[in-house]
């Protein structure tokens, strides 16, 4: 960890420790500020950050990569809504129906 005149700089590894330290049923947000002397906000951009969530089948994702796939997910529900349309637009209809 670096210091500078304007702003305190924390390398990745100190800020995973941290988020570590929060994660299920750990320390307070207050009690690690306190401790190692970090601002609030910068230690709940870093849970938000670097959180992790693991899958029915195992898998580890960080809250960016769940962000990401809520995305993509996004937006295959509004292509399949766009195809479904084309869909009942291009199927010819019979008189029975």
């Amino acid at each position: 960890m670096s210091t500078s005149k304007t702003a305190n700089r924390y390398d990745e590894d100190f800020k995973r420790t941290l988020v570590n330290l929060y994660q299920p049923a750990g320390k307070s947000q207050s009690t690690l500020c306190k401790e190692y002397g970090v601002s609030a906000t910068a230690l709940v951009r870093w849970i938000k950050q670097y959180s992790t969530v693991e899958t029915d089948d195992g898998q580890v994702l960080t809250a960016k990569q769940v962000k990401e796939l809520q995305k993509r997910n996004a937006q295959l529900e509004e292509e399949l809504l766009i195809l479904k349309k084309a869909i009942a637009i291009f199927t010819p209809h019979s008189n029975n129906d």
